[in-house]
C-alpha cells in the first residue's frame, strides 16, 4: 500500500457506520434513509477504519433531505469532546463522499483529490460555501493526514435544529461500532450535544 495514495476521512457522524458509508461508495440507498446515491468510481471499502477522538464540539443544524432534520457538524474551535471515526480512503475516494454529501455526482477529474493529497495551508481549505465544504486537517494518524469536513460557520453562528430519530439511529449505530460503548454511553453522548431530544 502506497501512502501517499491514501489519506483518513474523518466522520463524525452518520459515515461513522460503515453500512451508511458503503452507500456513498457502492451507491444506493443508506439504511434509514430517503434517497439513493449514485457511489463512487471506486466502490471498495476502506482499506481500515479506528476509532478517533476529536477536540471540539458537535452540533445539529440545517435539514436534510436524505434524514429529514438537523445533521451533525463539527466545530474544531470551542472546546469539547466528539467521537469520530477515521476511515482510511483514496483522495478520489474522499472527493466522492464530499460531492455527495453535496448532492453532487462525483467527477474523476474533482480537484478535491488533489488538495486532499496535499498538505492543507492553515489546516483549512474551503472548497465552497456549502454545508460540507470546508475542510479541515484534525492531525495525522500512522504519517497520513487526518481530515474532515464541515459548515463555514461555527456552532454559534448556526441556527441548530434536532436530529431525525433515522439520524440518531445511524450515528448511534457507528459509535456502537466504532467504540464498542452501550446504549446508555450512546444516548448520554447525544443528549449531550442534542439537549432537545
Amino acid at each position: 500500500m502506497n501512502a501517499d495514495r491514501h489519506v483518513w476521512y474523518v466522520s463524525y457522524g452518520s459515515n461513522m457506520w460503515t453500512k451508511r458509508l458503503a452507500a456513498y461508495l457502492q451507491g444506493g440507498v443508506p439504511p434509514g434513509g430517503e434517497r439513493p446515491h449514485p457511489g463512487a468510481r471506486d466502490p471498495s471499502p476502506p482499506v481500515r477504519s479506528v476509532a478517533v477522538d476529536l477536540p471540539g464540539t458537535l452540533y445539529f443544524a440545517g435539514s436534510s433531505p436524505q434524514w429529514g432534520g438537523g445533521v451533525a457538524f463539527y466545530d474544531h474551535q470551542l472546546p469539547g469532546f466528539t467521537a469520530a471515526r477515521g476511515h482510511l480512503v483514496t483522495p478520489q475516494q474522499f472527493a466522492a463522499i464530499a460531492a455527495q454529501e453535496m448532492h453532487r455526482d462525483p467527477r474523476d477529474d474533482d480537484p478535491l483529490a488533489a488538495i486532499v493529497s496535499a498538505a492543507l495551508p492553515d489546516g483549512r481549505h474551503t472548497v465552497g460555501p456549502g454545508r460540507y465544504e470546508t475542510l479541515i486537517d484534525v492531525g495525522t494518524l500512522d504519517e497520513r493526514p487526518l481530515l474532515t469536513f464541515t459548515a463555514p460557520d461555527g456552532a454559534a453562528d448556526s441556527f441548530h435544529t434536532a436530529p431525525s430519530q433515522a439520524y440518531l439511529h445511524t450515528l448511534a449505530e457507528g459509535l456502537r461500532e466504532s467504540r464498542d460503548w452501550t446504549d446508555d454511553q450512546i444516548a448520554q453522548y447525544l443528549a449531550d450535544r442534542a439537549p432537545d431530544l
